[in-house]
Order: C-alpha cells, then sequence, then structure tokens
C-alpha cells in the first residue's frame, strides 16, 4: 500500500474504506467480506502492540486535570477499538467513557470527510452544535470552541466542515503524497509533543 492511496482509506469505516481499496486492484481475486476477514485476522494479532504517540499522554492528562471536556471520535468499530486499547486501559479510563466509534453513528453518515461524528461528539459532550453543517448562529459559536486533533486528511476536512478548529498531526510521509485542501488545519504538527495549550485559550503545561 503506497501512502497516496492510504491517504484516500484514513478516517473511513471499514466496509467503505475495503471497497475503496479493492476498487483501485480490480485485478485482485477476492472478495470485500474476504478481504475483512484476512485483515481483522491480522490487525488482531497486532492490537495488543499499539503504543500512544509521544505527546499523546501528557496532554490528555493536563486536559484532565484542568477539566476540559474531552472525547475520542473514530472511524473504528467498537469491537476494533476495544482490541486496539485493551493494553491502553488505564490511558482511556481518563475518557470517562466518552468514546464515539463507527458503531455509534452507523447509517447517519458515510464516515469522513463527513462531519457528523464530530458533530455527534460534541453532542455526547452536551455542547449544543446542532447535526448537519447548516446551524444557527449560536451553534456555530458553539461549535468554534471545539478543537480536533487528527492525523487524517478526510479528518481535517471532517473537522473544519464542522466548524472547529483542528490540528493536524500527520505522518510525515502522509505530506508528500496528501493536502487537506480546501480545508486548511488550523496547525500543523510533526508531534503531539510541540502541541502549546496556551495557543488555544487552554491552561499551559506546569514548567515543573
Amino acid at each position: 500500500m503506497t501512502w497516496d492511496i492510504k491517504a484516500q482509506l484514513m478516517g473511513k469505516p471499514r466496509i467503505e474504506s475495503a471497497t475503496h481499496l479493492l476498487s483501485l486492484f480490480p485485478g485482485i481475486d477476492i472478495t470485500i467480506d474476504q478481504y475483512l476477514t484476512e485483515s481483522q485476522e491480522k490487525q488482531d494479532a497486532k492490537w495488543s502492540t499499539v503504543q500512544l504517540l509521544p505527546g499523546v499522554q501528557k496532554l490528555i492528562q493536563h486536559l484532565v486535570k484542568h477539566n476540559v471536556p474531552i472525547i475520542v471520535a473514530t472511524a473504528s468499530s467498537r469491537r476494533n477499538f476495544v482490541r486496539k486499547s485493551e493494553n491502553l486501559e488505564e490511558f482511556f479510563n481518563y475518557f470517562q467513557g466518552n468514546i464515539v466509534c463507527a458503531d455509534d453513528v452507523a447509517g447517519k453518515t458515510m464516515g469522513k470527510p463527513d462531519p457528523y461524528i464530530f458533530l455527534y461528539a460534541a453532542g455526547v459532550l452536551g455542547k449544543a452544535v446542532g447535526a448537519t453543517e447548516q446551524c444557527t448562529e449560536a451553534e456555530t459559536v458553539e461549535r468554534g470552541k471545539g478543537l480536533v486533533f487528527e492525523d487524517a486528511v478526510y479528518g481535517v476536512q471532517a473537522g473544519k466542515r464542522a466548524g472547529m478548529s483542528v490540528v493536524w498531526v500527520p505522518d510525515e510521509r502522509l505530506l508528500d503524497v496528501a493536502s487537506p485542501s480546501p480545508y486548511v488545519p488550523d496547525e500543523t504538527l510533526t508531534s503531539i509533543e510541540h502541541f502549546k495549550p496556551e495557543k488555544w485559550g487552554l491552561p499551559p503545561y506546569d514548567t515543573k
């Protein structure tokens, strides 16, 4: 898989992602169901090795300490999210159950770049942001308070279409093949370690 292909799949629900991927290789004799079964078996063997990226735990602990509402909005199925986070249970406890997966919005969106999952997630946090791109002035203001962290091009597009600010933290190889245009991230970082909370009106990290 090349990174220009990967860029087209990130943030998509697994069936949509698999359908698009196989459409790029019409000569491969495998059905979508076969691909999903085999890829899931291979992923299941790897989930226990998943680790947090540098700076992520520090950021989340900081936000929790200062009572900043946080939520995960992922295109992963609930089943896969549980599998890939099993060895990180202590970390994900910081979210207090605020985890939105593809199953939670099934039938209401085809996945990112549609903004629905971010609007839904904001609603889970009790924010009055509406559920469609069309919104009231008050909903626009509330949406503008949201800050999305994304690694995927489609995720950047979804966050901006939701009316939120977006910090893009892509794999460096993604930068060579993809651009989030026409929806430009508000900040692009090579690592969460470089995130400055005070730039976004959040309490700065402790200097001690």
